[in-house]
């Protein structure tokens, strides 16, 4: 993984030391509230509902053990013990003292690591799939590529205070696992008949209170105008971008405004005066960041372990359970990547303790070459483990409680902090999040229902991304009560689609009955080898109301 040079070390120790003097002043009372908001905000610092929340950056959801150890020890120390990994794949604390943030954002700077630019209006934390590097439909290792765009994304001058958050994502896979049509901007990385690499562009997605999916601006950009293409881009949003009202501020809105062919035709007339100047990528700058990520030292595993794998799977129910939805194929033979699940009902979905990352350290140091990936499913994976381990990860996870045989069920559903934190939500998502899961906690009637994804958002942030949920669950507020909203239909991926409104919301305390019945249209309405998803798209929403409304 990337690891700093002594400019990036510089860069944020100085940033560390700006931001105590500044919190200093604060606290002294010689900056007001209205002056302390933007340089708080660019370090990550919210004021929640009943604390300050601090938003850790974890760069493209990559972590080294060291890393996840120094978390686990803040979140001791400055915290309750524990921390929250979002959907975004950062990590935050939610009870931090705010004259405790400085010396937070030291201990992160020890091990290359801050809170910059994970709030406030300017680029945010650049995602991908978290299987990139071993997943074995990649085409191109998008790693190197997100970290050029943080480089290049990080303090850059103009764009600071842009009329909205702004949010990039990269997939190099067949399968989009980042959920790039549902960004600012979305990258996939192709390569063309010569092995070059290409660049679809896709620009003004998103969710939040208008959701939509973007639209494809350049289709086959050389790699080399990487970065001139989204300077040509972010530039037409900045300058452009509606800054009147924050609820129509984001690209999409722009986008939607101009039309797709308008907008291409502005950022092409912008690209124009950029695309080969100080910017253009050269074959030795790429290298110099592809070095950081190069293939861990793999042994070969032995043919007879494999078989032995294999034939626990077929002899051990529970642990080809595990295999079956934890386990993701690799591209190197006698490897697999592991999913940690991070939903327990006695936690948050995306909650950690401290003594849990430390745990996780060890075991990926232990099984991992000291590597892990946060995914924004919210939960942890070990990218390099090899089939003849695979039995002792397994039971050192069930001792944590993190074997969970549940990943891409109803079980492993999304879940944003809600009102329980959060001082924009609505309505609480935890509580929801803890009664579905101890509705349906059965394995088996899990398993029978196959892949399927509940999202929960506490408000139209859509933090837990309720819309492309194949059931999503949003809270709403009516004359100050708490009511829950249904869609149905959402998804993420190659083939993203928008949830649709089942109907009026419902109490809280109703929405796992709503869900059984929706569950009831599926079961007896699918058709042999058919999905939650691939049913609704067949029969529509109308038997799914009917029966809920009945």
């Amino acid at each position: 993984m990337y690891r700093y040079d002594t400019h990036d070390q510089t860069l944020v120790d100085e940033r560390v030391a700006q931001f105590r003097d500044q919190m200093r002043r604060y606290l002294a009372g010689q900056i007001s509230d209205a002056e302390f908001l933007p340089l708080r905000v660019q370090n990550g610092l919210y004021i929640q509902r009943y604390a300050p929340m601090l938003r850790i950056a974890i760069p493209y959801g990559m972590l080294a053990a060291y890393q996840l150890r120094k978390l686990g020890e803040i979140a001791a120390r400055y915290d309750r013990g524990y921390g929250h990994f979002t959907t975004r794949t950062n990590l935050q604390l939610n009870w931090p003292k705010l004259e405790d943030v400085p010396d937070i954002l030291a201990e992160l700077a020890s091990v290359q690591m801050h809170a910059i630019q994970t709030s406030g209006n300017d680029i945010r934390n650049t995602t991908t799939d978290q299987f990139s590097g071993v997943a074995a439909d990649e085409q191109v290792d998008p790693r190197p590529w997100c970290e050029l765009i943080r480089q290049w994304s990080t303090f850059h001058p103009e764009f600071a205070y842009l009329p909205r958050k702004f949010k990039i994502a990269v997939t190099g896979a067949v399968e989009d696992r980042a959920a790039i049509q549902v960004h600012d901007v979305g990258l996939r990385l192709w390569r063309d008949r010569d092995g070059e690499v290409r660049i679809t562009v896709l620009a003004g997605g998103g969710l939040g209170r208008t959701p939509m999916i973007g639209e494809v601006i350049h289709d086959g950009l050389p790699w080399q105008h990487l970065l001139t293409y989204l300077e040509a881009l972010v530039r037409v949003y900045n300058q452009f971008g509606r800054r009147d009202n924050k609820f129509k501020a984001r690209i999409k809105i722009l986008v939607k405004a101009l039309g797709v062919d308008e907008f291409r035709r502005r950022v092409e007339q912008e690209w124009a005066h950029l695309k080969e100047g100080p910017q253009t990528l050269t074959a030795d700058a790429v290298e110099a960041v592809a070095a950081h990520f190069v293939d861990p030292p793999r042994r070969a595993v032995p043919d007879a372990a494999i078989a032995a794998y294999e034939q626990q799977r077929r002899d051990d129910r529970a642990f080809a359970r595990f295999v079956t939805n934890n386990v993701t194929d690799h591209r190197v033979p006698g490897y697999k990547a592991v999913t940690l699940s991070l939903k327990r009902r006695e936690h948050s979905p995306g909650d950690v303790t401290s003594e849990q990352m430390a745990a996780i350290a060890d075991l990926a140091d232990a099984f991992s070459h000291g590597e892990l990936r946060v995914t924004h499913e919210q939960n942890l994976v070990l990218t390099d483990v090899p089939v003849d381990r695979i039995d002792e990860l397994w039971r050192r996870l069930d001792e944590l409680g993190m074997a969970n045989p549940t990943v891409g069920t109803l079980a492993d559903l999304i879940c944003c902090p809600g009102g329980d934190y959060c001082s924009l939500a609505n309505a609480k998502s935890i509580p929801v999040a803890h009664a579905i899961q101890e509705r349906f906690e059965d394995l088996d009637f899990l398993y029978d229902l196959g892949p399927l994804e509940l999202n929960i958002s506490g408000c139209m942030n859509a933090c837990g991304h309720h819309h492309v949920g194949h059931i999503g669950i949003l809270g709403v507020d009516k004359k100050g009560e708490e009511y829950y909203q249904i869609s149905l239909g959402g998804s993420q991926g190659n083939g993203t689609s928008l949830g649709k409104i089942l109907g009026p919301s419902f109490f809280r305390e109703d929405v796992p009955e709503v869900i059984d019945k929706l569950l009831q249209v599926y079961v007896g309405s699918r058709q042999p080898d058919e999905t939650f998803l691939d049913t609704y798209r067949r029969i529509g929403l109308k038997p799914f109301k009917e029966r809920v409304y009945a």
